[in-house]
């Protein structure tokens, strides 16, 4: 597939994917929803990919919904929401779950849907002139790309709730101090921090990333037993399906770093 509203790569198994509509605060359009979805896709599908790196061209990271096309849209717009939130919840969802991490690089203001899409990141990196805010209800609108799932898991309901209806525009700093953000970094060092970052997973044990990820979104919604079962399947599944549980095994004996292939 060619994209023209994101840039989209792998190389030495970690993705990129460049939001890249910067003439318009690379703000989500249907067809950008479409391209991050059909991105997550082939990440997901792909086990080549070890860790995928999210980030943005331009001043802004996104500035979130296309309004614009809102607006243009009138009594269509409804149906035109649906379609574009249809598809970014698709991505959204992919890449919570599969098993590469996701690293989100904020590079500016990450507003509305950007804002979700900006949090959902496994490790999420700041510059430090990034800013960020809900901005939703400030247009009439609720929350989108899963930001009203993944925001009170990191902050808290009371404070999710404050920040959803009051929109703040947090600087990075204060963003870090909420934890929305795992790192903030001056601006210059933003994309070195992200590679360091990327390398270093990409050099890891990617199924049992995948695992992990997939326990913490589950264990809200699970009691403690249904939550011990999972981590009990999930560990023997690592062991009986991965060359990597084995190396990790035979590393740690013989007292020497473990070379994960990924596998």
């Amino acid at each position: 597939m060619s994209y023209n509203h994101i840039e989209f790569s792998i190389d030495n198994g970690i993705a990129r994917i460049n939001l890249a509509r910067p003439d318009s605060a690379n703000t989500i359009s249907a067809a950008m929803a479409e391209e991050l979805m059909q991105a997550a896709v082939a990440c997901d599908g792909n086990p080549a990919v070890r860790v995928v790196v999210l980030g943005a061209k331009g001043r802004f990271f996104s500035g979130g919904g296309d309004v614009a096309s809102f607006a243009a849209a009138g009594d269509g717009a409804a149906e035109l929401l649906r379609g574009i939130t249809a598809s970014l919840h698709a991505a959204v969802s992919r890449f919570a779950r599969m098993n590469a991490p996701l690293i989100t690089l904020v590079n500016g203001t990450a507003a509305g849907a950007g804002f979700s899409l900006a949090i959902s990141g496994d490790i999420v990196i700041a510059a430090e002139s990034a800013k960020f805010t809900p901005a939703y209800t400030r247009i009439g609108m609720s929350a989108d790309g899963g930001g009203s799932f993944v925001l009170p898991r990191l902050v808290g309901p009371q404070r999710a709730r404050q920040l959803l209806l009051l929109n703040p525009l947090c600087t990075a700093a204060e963003a870090r101090e909420l934890g929305l953000v795992s790192f903030v970094v001056p601006d210059a060092d933003l994309e070195s921090k992200g590679a360091e970052i990327a390398s270093t997973l990409a050099a890891g044990p990617t199924r049992a990333y995948g695992e992990v990820k997939r326990l913490l979104i589950d264990s809200h919604s699970n009691s403690l037993e249904q939550q011990l079962a999972l981590e009990s399947r999930s560990m023997a599944t690592l062991a009986a399906e991965t060359r990597d549980a084995h190396e990790g095994f035979a590393a740690f004996a013989a007292k020497r770093s473990a070379n994960f292939t990924g596998r």
